[in-house]
């Protein structure tokens, strides 16, 4: 019998012509965003699911399908996923490295830029008319060139701003990690290794790309932002509940920090509504990763193990590998 697998968000449409060439596809064309009872009611019957960071997969899921095996999920990050409840029940779990590193850290150093220079807010100056002569000191930002990168999450990613930072920009790139990288990869990205209250001390610009984690929950709060330089800014493209929004948004309106750029937010789509009133943020929907072929590689990546796990193949981004041979399949 044919697998049934669930693709629960509108994709490309030649990525769901591939798996239809292996499975009964039930697909979202409408891009209908599921609640709880509406995703568990289509996972019915469904041996695997291909997923974004809109489906919660947790323990009382699994338990409800006991017959899914694999869930591809499109994206680097997987915190909507409970790994452990994978782990126990012998599901997979899988998602979708490096395919977005360049195209993320191209988005995350512009996004610091456009914070650093202030440009929504100039924007948004000119657009309402206000703009009626030149002036020394009108919308003066930070400099960038020169100046001494943070960054928080030394992955991929935060590798691939580094090297935007210390080659083209002439940065100090500073980083805190879990632990440190091996001296022959910070060699070439001029990178020094220190700890959070340093880097958080020095940074002119800082940049959080740190997966979501219960321990990295709020690892930007208010005591962190006190910490911080007056004139900094601070990047957020790792993921919403790193940074305490309501905090933030506190420091932004009091001037205890320069500027800020997000691209995440605590629970998204919703934005905390006191960084939409602040003129110091710049605000976009979640879209570092958002190319015509990054996006299109992210699609068949999780294709591409959706249909490995489930046709005896070699998956080629397992995040929790333990669970292999898959049984049931």
């Amino acid at each position: 019998m044919t697998p049934s697998v669930l693709v629960a968000r509108a994709i490309y449409p030649e990525t769901l012509a591939r798996l239809r060439e292996h499975f009964v596809v039930e697909a979202n064309p409408d891009d209908t965003v599921y609640t709880p009872a509406e995703l568990s009611a289509r996972l019915k019957g469904k041996l695997g699911a291909l997923t974004t960071g809109s489906e919660r997969i947790d323990a009382a899921v699994l338990d409800a399908h006991p017959q899914l095996r694999v869930v591809a999920n499109m994206a680097v990050g997987y915190n909507n996923l409970d790994i452990a409840a994978f782990d126990a029940r012998g599901v997979l779990a899988t998602n979708t490295p490096d395919v977005l590193t360049e195209t993320t850290a191209d988005f995350g150093f512009a996004l610091m830029m456009a914070t650093a220079r202030r440009m929504a807010e100039s924007e948004h100056y000119l657009r309402a008319g206000r703009w009626t002569k030149w002036s020394y000191d009108m919308f003066a930002g930070a400099e960038v060139h020169g100046s001494t990168l943070g960054i928080l999450g030394m992955g991929r990613i935060g590798q691939a701003i580094a090297r935007r930072g210390a080659l083209g920009f002439g940065m100090k790139v500073l980083y805190h990690n879990r632990s440190r990288l091996p001296a022959a990869q910070e060699a070439p990205l001029g990178a020094i290794w220190v700890d959070k209250a340093t880097l958080l001390r020095q940074a002119d610009h800082l940049v959080l790309v740190l997966p979501y984690s219960a321990a990295s929950h709020h690892a930007i709060g208010a005591a962190e932002l006190a910490q911080m330089k007056p004139t900094a800014t601070l990047t957020n493209i790792a993921r919403g509940g790193i940074v305490d929004d309501a905090a933030l948004a506190a420091a932004l309106r009091e001037r205890r920090i320069a500027a800020a750029g997000l691209d995440v937010f605590e629970g998204e789509p919703a934005v905390h509504p006191d960084l939409l009133t602040v003129p110091n943020v710049v605000l976009t929907p979640h879209i570092a990763s958002a190319t015509h072929r990054t996006r299109r590689a992210m699609a068949e990546l999780a294709a591409d193990n959706l249909i490995a796990a489930l046709t005896g193949g070699t998956p080629p981004t397992p995040v929790n590998p333990g669970v292999l041979p898959l049984t049931g399949v």
